[in-house]
């Protein structure tokens, strides 16, 4: 039984049994990311998932804490959002408690030497030059900050590379003090294992951890009055789009119709969007649709690469797509066909110990609670017709549209017509 036990320390112990498989996921999840920086130090989640495999008090280089991964076959990573940064080793169950030891010894331990902190800095401006010259991603990455303005919501989770050069090592260190504590962390572990053992091991080895408050995050302001668009003129073979509505968040009501929209627009290659797009009109190589929904903030965005010269037609037809769903009814098969697909594919990602992990662990350290798939299901399923019309209406207002273009573009009144 899949299990959540807190422990006098206020740390969270997920327990997440899989007996069909030989593989076991420990993950390390503290409800911390970039929308708890402050500006001066924006990025400084991001660093520290760097940081935390550069070498410990016990195991003093990267190769120390890699090689005994390695060495079995395991595999080793993080990860950083706005609100969760993450720690994950996956090995084969008889590994479990090098696993364990290993993520306990990093997340209390890790020395956060000043030379791998000089280091990683020319690592990460790599990385944060890495997405900008990749436009797909550069576009993404525009979307967030053109929504939510010069706030922590708004800021680049790799931090910029001003930010980056002017850490320093005490700024990494106060943070992790005021960050990385008890009742802000979940520790999930999941595959072949044996939960009671489990939580004795990790009650033992994550038995330091601060019991210090964390420092929370500042309220989002989101205030929008008419559509608005942000063009970066680049020189491109290709034009990127980034075409998004606000909408809801994590929590709210309805959550699951605004997945279900977005399945229905641009949820795979029999979506509408992929349809006419690119099968029908061939003004695109990638168009999709998804949605971004955290605690207290919610989009509906797509994303699409068109010909520079069609790149006005392409905006149209995705307006035109967005707009339908406000004034024409979806059929009851198109309905259930969108239900499918989002509860298939939730279906065809849990199969293993890494996913079971990130998924039951997320919604613990976002939630303080998690669902099963199950009842997941139940929420989707209790979606409706109209709902989809009502939310539609709702979040396709011109006050709510936001539209990011990369490409060879400099007049922002073209594509500002489109979107009135």
């Amino acid at each position: 039984m899949i299990k959540t036990t807190k422990l006098k320390s206020g740390l969270r112990v997920l327990t997440i049994p899989q007996q069909n498989t030989r593989t076991v996921t420990v993950l390390v999840l503290v409800g911390t990311g970039s929308k708890y920086e402050e500006k001066r130090i924006n990025g400084v989640s991001h660093f520290l998932e760097h940081m935390f495999f550069k070498g410990t008090k016990e195991r003093s280089t990267p190769f120390k804490i890699a090689g005994p991964i390695e060495n079995v076959g395991g595999m080793f990573n993080a990860f950083t959002s706005q609100d969760v940064t993450g720690y994950y080793i996956k090995v084969d169950a008889t590994h479990l408690n090098l696993a364990l030891e290993i993520v306990a010894d990093i997340f209390l331990n890790s020395l956060l030497m000043q030379k791998e902190i000089t280091k990683e800095k020319g690592v990460i401006v790599e990385e944060i030059n890495m997405r900008r010259d990749a436009p797909m991603i550069h576009t993404a990455d525009l979307l967030e900050q053109f929504l939510y303005g010069d706030q922590p919501a708004g800021w680049d989770i790799a931090g910029t590379k001003e930010t980056v050069k002017n850490l320093t090592r005490d700024d990494i260190l106060s943070y992790v003090t005021s960050q990385y504590v008890a009742e802000n962390t979940v520790v999930c572990v999941a595959g072949n294992i044996k939960e009671e053992k489990v939580r004795k091991t990790v009650g033992k080895l994550f038995s330091p951890i601060s019991q210090k408050s964390f420092k929370n995050k500042i309220a989002v302001t989101e205030m929008q009055e008419k559509p608005k668009v942000l063009l970066e003129y680049r020189a491109t073979d290709q034009t990127h789009v980034a075409f998004a509505a606000r909408g809801v968040n994590l929590s709210h009501k309805d959550r699951f119709t605004q997945e279900i929209i977005a399945a229905i627009l641009g949820g795979g290659m029999s979506s509408r969007l992929f349809l006419e797009v690119r099968e029908k009109l061939g003004l695109a190589y990638y168009i999709s649709t998804s949605c971004e929904e955290n605690p207290d903030t919610g989009f509906l965005a797509t994303f699409a690469g068109v010909k520079n010269e069609n790149a006005k037609k392409a905006v149209a037809v995705i307006v035109k797509e967005y707009r339908k769903l406000t004034s024409v009814k979806v059929s009851a098969l198109e309905l259930r066909n969108a239900k499918d697909r989002i509860k298939g594919r939730m279906a065809l990602s849990l199969e293993s110990s890494d996913a079971k992990a990130e998924f039951y662990g997320v919604q613990e350290i976002l939630e303080n609670k998690f669902s099963t798939p199950e009842e997941l299901y139940g929420r989707i399923e209790k979606v409706r017709i109209a709902d989809i019309q009502r939310v539609a209406k709702n979040m396709f207002t011109p006050a709510n549209l936001n539209l990011v273009v990369v490409g060879p573009f400099k007049d922002t009144q073209t594509f500002q017509k489109l979107l009135i």
